[in-house]
């Protein structure tokens, strides 16, 4: 068992509160407590966390912005038309500092162009959830552990034309909470789970009035993967599949300023709950969500106990607004929202980004609508790195007085 009596009980709150709540439990309201709240459970919600500070400073933005070195987690397909010919950039973040102060999300991503149309990219994802002391019941030290869960993944993204791309990309996910402690007289082991996603990109160039500008949309239904479990009698449960789509669209306000603005969807393509009746057996509202992976993505479009108010309640929404001067410094915002009713996350971010040379050094801050949220304060940093800069530095000639 833990011992509640040093901060390492505060660690396990977190674990819990991560495991259950991170992809929508931010806040507790009043229809908690009357049984309105309803939201999408899933293993290894660390994939759901924004993790490089463009997208984190436009509120967990990404679907259709500007190809990125880390477009890996919003659109891979954006790859396919990033200018350059590969990079690598690699983030942190600690995570839920208003609870511990051990938790962190490290993020390496990178990617290497083919040819003209074709590109590879590659991500590892690292989620530590700090140190935890297992106890007997008499308070005696077990062990030391620190639980983590990490991703890896690589994809290829191509174009078709000037002005659309797909990709695909495969990923491995491992989780491994308890270090194989017993809980409850039962083993537990490491979940594991394979999964793949598939994006769209497509973007073209558009004129306001005097003012040339760009227009793009994507979509990425990304961890479409196998259930996790971590013991053998547990039923498995869903990784979080989710559908992201999203607008851009950007204008050059003269050949020093451009100023872009984002709008992404997303919604969980996860089994909603069902309502049971008082007894606990029989599902009253709703559909069983002891369903397949593929059975379970169609019934997240309708299986809701509300109805179609309800999963229209599922789609949350993020708005972002980006300004680059001469393509060195830029100063980006957004807005995220979520339904009372599943998570009630609402937050602001700010963000900055700095091109110099090779490098690229991005940060953002979040800033919660409500007080006491977990997620106030949360910061992202980014340090990125671009090959064909740095090429072109070390084939500069030298000059001399």
């Amino acid at each position: 068992m833990f011992n509640k009596k040093n901060k390492f009980y505060h660690i396990l709150f977190a674990t819990i509160f991560l495991l259950k709540a991170v992809t929508g439990h931010a806040q507790i309201t009043t229809g908690q407590v009357t049984g309105q709240i309803n939201t999408i459970q899933s293993a290894v919600p660390f994939l759901t966390i924004a993790p490089d500070s463009r997208g984190g400073g436009m509120a967990d933005i990404g679907a259709a912005t500007s190809p990125d070195i880390n477009s890996q987690h919003w659109n891979p397909a954006k790859y396919a038309f990033i200018k350059g010919n590969g990079g690598v950039s690699i983030s942190y973040s600690p995570w839920l500092r208003q609870l511990v102060n051990d938790i962190n999300l490290a993020y390496l991503a990178g990617y290497l162009r083919l040819d003209d149309r074709q590109t590879v990219s590659m991500s590892l994802r690292y989620f530590s959830l700090g140190n935890i002391v297992f106890t007997n019941i008499f308070g005696n030290t077990l062990r030391n552990f620190n639980p983590n869960e990490f991703s890896l993944d690589a994809g290829y993204a191509r174009a078709f034309s000037e002005k659309i791309s797909s990709a695909i990309t495969f990923r491995y996910i491992y989780s491994n909470l308890t270090g194989g402690i017993d809980v409850g007289g039962s083993g537990t082991r490491p979940g594991m789970s394979f999964a793949a996603d598939v994006a769209m990109y497509y973007h073209t160039d558009i004129n306001f009035k005097d003012k040339n500008g760009t227009a793009a949309f994507g979509i990425n239904i990304s961890n479409i993967g196998t259930k996790i479990s971590y013991t053998k009698n547990q039923e498995p449960d869903f990784i979080p599949t989710n559908l992201r789509a999203g607008g851009n669209l950007g204008i050059e306000l003269d050949k020093f300023n451009r100023l872009s603005f984002s709008v992404d969807l997303n919604k969980l393509l996860v089994p909603t709950p069902p309502v049971y009746d008082s007894a606990g057996t029989t599902i009253i509202a709703g559909m069983d969500t002891k369903v397949s992976v593929p059975v379970g993505m169609i019934h997240s479009f309708y299986d809701a106990p509300g109805g179609f108010k309800e999963e229209i309640h599922e789609i949350n929404y993020a708005i972002g607004l980006e300004y680059w001067y001469n393509n060195q410094f830029a100063v980006r915002g957004g807005y995220f929202h979520e339904h009372e009713t599943k998570g009630n996350r609402k937050f602001y971010t700010l963000g900055l980004g700095l091109k110099l040379n090779v490098f690229l050094l991005d940060f953002s801050y979040l800033i919660p609508v409500y007080q006491n949220n977990p997620l106030a304060g949360t910061l992202r940093f980014t340090l990125g790195f671009d090959f064909e800069s740095f090429r072109k530095q070390q084939n500069k000639p030298i000059t001399t007085l």
